[in-house]
């Protein structure tokens, strides 16, 4: 049986580096045998900040809903996005605070600082763009979007090993080394990875 991996732009603009990255890891992940499915935030038709404040006001909506059965049906989940300002763009953020919700992704105990992750069973890869020197991200910054997405988040859900492929900086960068990246990140894929 194939590895079932879903791949999800967490960004806005489908025609951006970001894209291409995605669109690499996806031809490896095919070529490797895999079923691949890929979701595309800037697509998706649904509100990432309710007007009420909870994550869940009113159900939700189809593209959400089709987006839990995916993460439902995915042994391996990929996030291709920027860094952006620090962290990772609002999007995938309102994204996150709408899908990964409880009775999905985790469930609080009564009376207990404890919780149930729902999400085990499931590895990821984050492959992110950045423009900052990787060691000043590191170092000075104390990688705050990759906190989120690994620690806070997915690791949170019972995703694991969550692994974190940098591709930058963007900034400034020739075509030879952005087509590098493009067949380092399709390599990623072949190997399931």
């Amino acid at each position: 049986m194939s590895k079932k991996i879903l791949v999800i732009l967490g960004q806005p603009q489908r025609n951006s580096y970001g894209g291409a990255l995605a669109q690499a890891y996806i031809e490896g992940a095919r070529a490797a045998g895999a079923e691949v499915r890929e979701i595309y935030l800037g697509d998706l038709r649904f509100d990432a900040c309710p007007a009420s404040g909870a994550p869940n006001p009113a159900g939700l909506e189809p593209d959400l809903a089709r987006a839990q059965e995916s993460i439902k049906w995915a042994e391996h989940l990929v996030f291709v996005y920027p860094i952006w300002w620090g962290t990772i763009p609002a999007l995938l953020k309102g994204f996150v605070e709408r899908v990964f919700l409880p009775g999905f992704a985790v469930n609080f105990r009564d009376n207990s600082p404890l919780w149930d992750k729902l999400l085990k069973g499931r590895s990821a890869r984050l492959i992110v763009t950045l423009n900052t020197p990787s060691w000043i991200y590191r170092w000075y910054f104390g990688r705050p979007g990759h906190n989120t997405m690994k620690k806070t988040i997915l690791q949170f859900c019972g995703v694991s090993p969550v692994r974190i492929t940098e591709v930058g900086p963007i900034k400034n960068s020739t075509d030879a080394k952005r087509k590098q990246w493009l067949d380092q990140v399709r390599a990623l894929g072949a190997r399931l990875a």
